[in-house]
């Protein structure tokens, strides 16, 4: 059985919970932490969501979907809303022949499509904006009892055993990689335990707002894809939304078009705006782990061992920046 076929069975043993027949027609979207697939019925299109074994818990699934209730409920951001089964859950469960088990979701259908390079900057300006929106909510959002998501914290996402695995494993990883890699991660530690967690620089954010998870339909952006929400540092958001594409020379235009965005909404001191270089290095080097632990996607295969070289050119610009004192 192959990978995507692997996948599609724990999605068709869980359209029963949802009312559907297990021949519904399916269209696979993505795979990544999890596999994503269109359900095609005449006049409605909706998204399945299949859970990776022991990645997220019914608990923290749960809590991602509280926090999607509060956003929606509340006009902060515009994603779309999940559907219960018809027993009124929240999460059905996929269970394969084994008797192995995944917990699946599914979501309304939002329109628009990925933003393109032709627009990126006015986009980027607008993610601003919504980024203000969601950090604002989450500042005094109060989290029901028994909330529960991944902290994105220098240990659990460049330590040892960080939550997609060890970026030391990236592909194409050489000793002179190894070298300049090891002296970027001992600076970005070194930052964030200067930077702190104080509640005004970390709380709970979307974490994954890279460019395939906004959907622009004419001046609107929708959001989607909280699944790797968690307890962070607020400007990760920024890092996140740059996913993959951090080596491009247009980065430094979307950067300060997402400043300007922030500042419509919520202030960015000086010193979150020079921190921002720290949090793309960071998610920079998650993202060298999570290509060299998922090496069978789409995307790690298109990145290959030459996103990893590129980080290097990315981290010693990195080291030479001499920071002012925050």
């Amino acid at each position: 059985m192959n990978a995507v076929a692997g996948w599609e069975v724990y999605a068709r043993r869980a359209l029963p919970a949802f009312g559907l027949d297990e021949s519904t027609p399916l269209t696979l979207l993505n795979i990544s932490e999890n596999a994503t697939f269109r359900i095609n019925l005449p006049g409605e299109l909706s998204v399945l969501r299949v859970h990776r074994t022991n990645y997220h818990t019914r608990e923290a699934i749960e809590s991602e979907l509280t926090w999607i209730s509060a956003l929606r409920s509340e006009g902060i951001v515009q994603t779309p809303e999940f559907m219960t089964t018809a027993d009124g859950d929240h999460i059905a469960v996929g269970r394969a022949s084994s008797g192995d088990e995944r917990f699946v979701c599914r979501f309304a259908w939002a329109l628009g499509t990925e933003p393109t390079e032709d627009r990126l900057a006015s986009d980027f300006e607008t993610l601003g904006a919504i980024t203000a929106r969601l950090h604002d909510h989450s500042r005094r959002w109060t989290r029901p009892a028994g909330f529960t998501r991944f902290r994105w914290d220098f240990q659990t996402a460049l330590g040892e055993h960080g939550h997609w695995g060890r970026w030391q494993d990236g592909l194409g990883m050489d000793a002179q990689s190894l070298s300049v890699l090891s002296r970027c991660a001992e600076k970005l530690g070194e930052r964030l335990r200067l930077w702190g967690q104080s509640p005004d620089r970390w709380g709970l954010i979307h974490a994954d707002m890279r460019l395939a998870n906004l959907l622009v339909d004419g001046r609107e952006v929708t959001v989607i894809d909280f699944d790797d929400c968690g307890l962070s540092w607020f400007m990760y958001d920024l890092g996140s939304s740059l996913s993959f594409i951090e080596h491009e020379p247009y980065v430094p235009e979307l950067v300060a078009a997402w400043a300007v965005g922030y500042r419509t909404v919520a202030p960015l001191s000086a010193a979150e705006e020079q921190e921002l270089r720290t949090f793309i290095m960071f998610r920079r080097m998650l993202l060298i782990a999570w290509i060299g632990s998922h090496s069978a996607t789409q995307t790690a295969q298109a990145m290959g061992p030459q996103y990893t070289h590129d980080s290097c050119r990315l981290a010693d610009e990195y080291l030479s920046f001499t920071f002012k004192s925050q």
